[in-house]
């Protein structure tokens, strides 16, 4: 018979997995394959923590939209013709129809089930045939509106209209980036999300991982990067992201076959920004990797334990996508980039075959997966508060009144 895994001890003994990395072990195989703890930790994250969604400069103009989805939550991202940037459910109020997809310009969003009509703000607008029903008002239906935030370009959105703001718990990571200015780092509309069969939080730790860099990635597109000059900055109490610093061989280092930058270097860079690649990582949804002539962002869109989409997307300096041969030149980076992407993507798809083995164990961390124990201290607290929360009632005394 079946059993649940949310205990008193299951959560407790997560805190093994917020030691210093030397002492730490890592999460429990089941926080990444089973259904029931991910059915928990929508409520301890995804329902409560921001959620990137996008760029802003994918609606820079009045009535430009494009769409996305977590959890399964279907969301349509638009700017208003009052030049608001608004996030809605994309689910018709009538008969659950969506009233958008994909991506482009529009006046109104109207569903084509039943043709109801609703405004860039939500409002409904239109509804056919409605006069005959009793007690409809028109005025009041609209889309839900889910709460938004920009950081450095980046939209956020949370479902939890009762969230803190992100930007004051992102300062540390906002010095780290500020001479990138990515505000105003200039960038394509990605292709659509892949999806892969793998848990969301595999791939946020493969994307930070400096462990396996020049073990898995070994060769001339990785090794001016060496795993043992990386450096995790200590983040204040409370951070909402965290950092991995990795030292390169030499200067203006990229990730191409002549392993420097071939793109304008973001001009503000100082000569110590210039000796090092960056990770920047905003749980549980953003990962930038950072290098002198481009930013390589990764959105992460959980959809079950065992399954996730992403989107990869790029930005460059101000004014580098004017430059002569700019097309072949991001192209060469770009290449090499999926190479190194497609040896991980390899790795983390028999990483959660290994998972839900029998054998699978809560191993012991390398110094070199500080990024690790980083990214467990940021989960850990939040699914023990959760769960401390969800079973409260569970736990209250009964009053018993005459």
């Amino acid at each position: 018979m079946p059993t649940t895994i949310l205990t008193d001890d299951f959560f407790d003994g997560l805190t093994s997995s917020t030691k210093d990395v030397t002492e730490a072990e890592t999460l429990p195989p089941a926080c990444y394959t089973s259904e029931e703890f991910f059915e928990f930790e929508k409520e301890a994250l995804f329902n409560r923590e921001w959620l990137c969604v996008g760029r802003e400069d994918w609606v820079k103009n009045h009535g430009d939209y494009f769409t996305t989805t977590h959890i399964g939550e279907p969301l349509v991202i638009c700017r208003t013709r009052e030049g608001e940037l608004k996030a809605l459910s994309s689910v018709c109020q009538h008969r659950a129809m969506l009233v958008a997809e994909g991506r482009g310009n529009a006046k109104a969003f109207v569903c084509p089930y039943h043709h109801w009509t609703y405004a860039l703000d939500g409002r409904l607008m239109g509804a056919p045939a409605m006069g005959q029903t009793c007690g409809f008002d028109r005025n009041d239906i609209r889309l839900p509106e889910i709460k938004t935030e920009i950081w450095e370009g980046f939209i956020f959105v949370n479902f939890d209209k009762d969230a803190a703001p992100l930007a004051p718990r992102l300062t540390s990571v906002s010095d780290a980036l500020a001479n990138y200015d990515l505000t105003h780092a200039e960038g394509a509309m990605p292709d659509e999300p892949m999806t892969s069969p793998w848990n969301w939080k595999v791939m946020m730790e493969n994307n930070n991982d400096g462990y396996h860099a020049n073990k898995l990635h070994h060769g001339p597109l990785h090794d001016f990067i060496p795993s043992e000059l990386a450096t995790f900055p200590d983040m204040p109490e409370g951070s909402a992201g965290y950092l991995r610093y990795n030292g390169t061989l030499h200067p203006d280092a990229a990730f191409n076959p002549l392993q420097r930058a071939v793109l304008p270097v973001f001009p503000k860079l100082t000569d110590e920004d210039r000796h090092r690649a960056m990770f920047a990582n905003i749980p549980p949804t953003l990962s930038l990797v950072v290098t002198t002539d481009m930013v390589i962002y990764l959105i992460l869109h959980a959809e079950s334990a065992n399954s996730h989409s992403m989107t990869i997307g790029w930005l460059v300096a101000p004014g580098a996508m004017s430059e002569p041969l700019f097309a072949e030149r991001l192209d060469m980076n770009m290449r090499s980039a999926m190479e190194i992407t497609e040896q991980d993507l390899h790795v983390d798809r028999l990483v959660q075959v290994g998972l839900k083995s029998r054998f699978a164990v809560r191993g012991r961390y390398s110094w070199q997966e500080r990024a690790q124990s980083d990214l467990n201290l940021w989960l850990v607290s939040r699914y023990q508060d959760t769960w401390a929360r969800l079973k409260a009632p569970l736990n209250a005394p009964v009053k018993i009144t005459a």
